[in-house]
């Protein structure tokens, strides 16, 4: 494979950049266990801390006095802050050294998570909640970034196998984690539960991760600006969006513009820019825009499929936020085993876009029968679609990312690494946000279609009334119908969702004929 070129393609006759020191032992060439753990925990910090939190929202109401709107503003800062600060990792990791960069996220977000706990208003969680996504944007970058350097390339899918534990098995788990914690505990526990794993993660990275070299660079403060403004007003938007009837908000058009008109200036202004903020010659790598394109779309599927979960199974189905929370863990132990498998042997033996492809369908057709659920749908009814989904998971997250990675020279694996976590992010945010919108527009669809069928000619409504003794004369009649008609218009609307995941899923195929075919990676066996 040949050489990526330089930066706007004005390279030649310039000597390429030192590699990074590897991160391997040096009497053995194995890569450190602790490390490993230590970034695999540090992934898991902020990952699951996006899901967890979102079960104990409802508590957090009463006990801050807040209305439903101002709530959503513990997630919002969070969300913003993370997203406008995780393209930016690789200028910190050049500009602090990745070590000092890892040791202040970990201590800063660990911090921040004992302050949201101990918070004593609404005012002062949304702050720590801010510093929360400042710290913690640069944990999942920087823990990828590590655990590539730590393996040499012929290993990158094993390496990929136990990062992506963190990063696909996290999400899931947080609902079911948050449900058992807010109803036994606290929703303060939510917060508290990172301070451990934040000191493991700490104790354990301090003695293996070697120093780099602080680089001495130009801050592009134009770009930077730039990148802040646009990143910060996408994910305003997408997050707010719903809160506030999207384009008839005033504040949603105007952060929508300011989205449109600073992106397009970054992009213009620095394409053919060295120094830019963010060096965009990554974006000519055609495995990388594919494999970043794939992965945001599949995190439209992924957080938009988790996003409507818990109100079907709590809202609609009436399961306690605990029980409902174990509906992900069976899709979570598949993902995990399949992550492994595909790691260690599948990626060596079969080209990793075919394993991508395969991936996308297993988890399309473990979305497709949930479009055909019912209001008496059971426990199993639902969890075996979501095995079948997991498998799909596993199978997709660690090919893509070899293969979006393969020709990133190891220099640049924490900035690709900040850009692809962001996209994945933006997606994930498209995806709850499409979700969100859809489920209202469909149910009011299909409520007034079935309330259309409400009249004195149709027959079925007699019997259907003296099974609850009434009559249509009876006061309680019209309620009942209308209670009846509102949960089998919510249902339709979820089956709705259901296809339209499943849709989005199998869509992402022909993105993989973007790609190039990847070089045959050998069985190499583990050192002794």
């Amino acid at each position: 494979m040949s050489p990526p070129k330089g930066a706007g393609g004005k390279g030649r006759g310039r000597k390429p950049p030192p590699e990074p020191p590897r991160l391997a032992e040096p009497e053995t060439g194995r890569t450190p266990i602790a490390l490993v753990i230590a970034v695999v925990l540090t992934a898991v910090l902020e990952v699951l801390d996006m899901t967890i939190v979102n079960v104990a929202i409802p508590h957090m109401l009463g006990a801050f006095a807040a209305t439903p709107d101002q709530i959503t503003w513990i997630l919002t800062s969070y969300i913003v802050a993370a997203a406008v600060v995780m393209p930016l990792t690789g200028y910190l990791s050049n500009w602090l050294g990745r070590r000092r960069l890892l040791f202040l996220s970990i201590t800063g977000f660990t911090l921040a998570s004992a302050l949201c706990g101990a918070a004593w208003n609404l005012e002062s969680m949304v702050l720590f909640r801010l510093a929360q996504g400042v710290f913690g944007a640069p944990l999942v970058p920087l823990s990828q970034g590590i655990i590539l350097d730590a393996f040499p390339r012929e290993k990158h899918g094993q390496a990929l196998a136990i990062f992506g534990l963190g990063i696909m098995v996290a999400p899931v788990i947080g609902p079911t984690l948050g449900g058992y914690l807010t109803e036994n505990y606290s929703w303060r526990v939510v917060f508290y539960i990172n301070i451990p794993i934040g000191i493991i993660a700490l104790l354990m990275a301090m003695g293996h991760l070697p120093k780099r070299p602080i680089k001495d660079i130009q801050t592009d403060w134009l770009g930077m600006a730039l990148l802040v403004l646009a990143v910060g007003a996408i994910q305003y938007v997408l997050d707010q969006g719903m809160t506030r009837d999207w384009f008839n908000s005033r504040v949603i058009v105007v952060g929508t513009i300011i989205a449109v008109f600073t992106t397009a200036a970054f992009f213009l202004r620095g394409w053919n820019k060295p120094d830019n903020i963010i060096d965009l010659s990554l974006l000519k790598d055609r495995n990388f825009v594919a494999g970043t394109l794939a992965i945001t779309a599949y995190g439209i599927s992924l957080y938009g499929w988790m996003a409507i979960m818990p109100l079907f199974s709590q809202r609609l189905l009436g399961y306690p936020a605990d029980v409902a929370g174990t509906l992900f863990i069976p899709r979570a132990i598949f993902s995990a085993i399949t992550l492994a498998i595909t790691g260690s042997i599948l990626i060596r033996l079969f080209d990793a876009r075919w394993l991508v492809a395969a991936g996308l369908v297993l988890t399309a057709l473990g979305t497709f029968p949930m479009a055909y659920f019912s209001l008496y749908v059971d426990f199993w009814g639902i969890s075996t679609p979501g095995m079948i989904s997991g498998i799909g998971s596993g199978l997709f997250f660690v090919p893509l990312t070899a293969v979006a990675f393969a020709s990133i020279p190891n220099a640049k694996y924490d900035e690709a690494s900040g850009v692809y976590a962001l996209m994945r992010g933006i997606g994930g945010s498209i995806g709850i946000a499409v979700v969100s919108w859809l489920l209202v527009r469909q149910a009011q669809i299909h409520f007034n279609e079935l309330t259309s069928h409400i009249t004195p000619f149709n027959w079925d409504i007699v019997p259907y009334l003296e099974e609850r003794g009434l009559t249509p004369q009876s006061p309680e009649a019209a309620p009942a119908m209308v209670y009846e008609i509102a949960r089998q218009a919510q249902m339709l609307a979820f089956n709705d969702l259901f296809w339209f995941i499943a849709v989005i899923t199998l869509a992402i195929i022909p993105l993989l004929f973007l790609m190039k075919k990847p070089e045959k990676v050998a069985l190499v066996p583990a050192r002794g």
